[in-house]
């Protein structure tokens, strides 16, 4: 298993301990009722529960019918009033070494239409970047050394604390010119459909 898909396991363990403890909770279940109700094993439950356990698809679906809910209510983004992420324990999501690294800080999820990244580019990297599709909108923040981004025929200059807008459905390059290391946050925004 590569780091990325690393990453994407940790994000549905996650979501699977802390969905699965809500769950068990509102029904005013103990761990003992629930292994009962599911077949599944008292200690691999609470595993699952504490997030140290990466269960299967089969042990999944024991759950998921044992609880009588839909399998997306243990697997989706919980709803939380607040979710730290610490960036010592992120994994780029794309990186070409000497020239860009990406960190994904949060991503795509149904309930909400943007994703936002920390790009960091070497000094002299270049990191050319594709359309992001139909309507939509992309807002960079610089945090650290001067930033040129080329957009079609226009380049745009973006020092520290300076932020633009642009739409990103046309391919794009974020440029470092210098020899100090860039930092940035991006926000991609997905506009609804009309």
């Amino acid at each position: 298993m590569n780091k990325k898909e690393n990453r994407k396991t940790d994000f549905l363990v996650h979501n699977v301990a802390v969905n699965l403890k809500k769950i068990r909770l509102a029904k005013k279940m103990s761990l003992d009722e629930l292994s009962e109700q599911t077949g599944v094993s008292k200690s691999m439950l609470g595993q699952i529960e504490r997030g140290e356990s990466n269960p299967t698809i089969g042990v999944l679906g024991k759950i998921v019918s044992g609880l009588r809910v839909e399998f997306d209510d243990l697997i989706r983004e919980p709803d939380l009033e607040a979710y730290k992420v610490d960036h010592r324990d992120l994994i780029p999501s794309k990186e070409v070494p000497g020239q860009y690294t990406v960190y994904t800080y949060f991503p795509f999820e149904k309930k909400r239409n943007f994703e936002i990244y920390i790009i960091e580019l070497e000094p002299h990297g270049v990191y050319n970047s594709g359309s992001h599709g139909e309507k939509t909108m992309e807002y960079i923040i610089g945090i650290e050394g001067t930033l040129t981004l080329e957009l079609k025929d226009e380049s745009y200059t973006v020092e520290p604390e300076d932020a633009l807008l642009f739409q990103s459905d046309k391919e794009h390059s974020y440029k470092n010119e210098t020899d100090a290391r860039v930092r940035l946050v991006s926000v991609f925004a997905f506009l609804p459909k009309a």
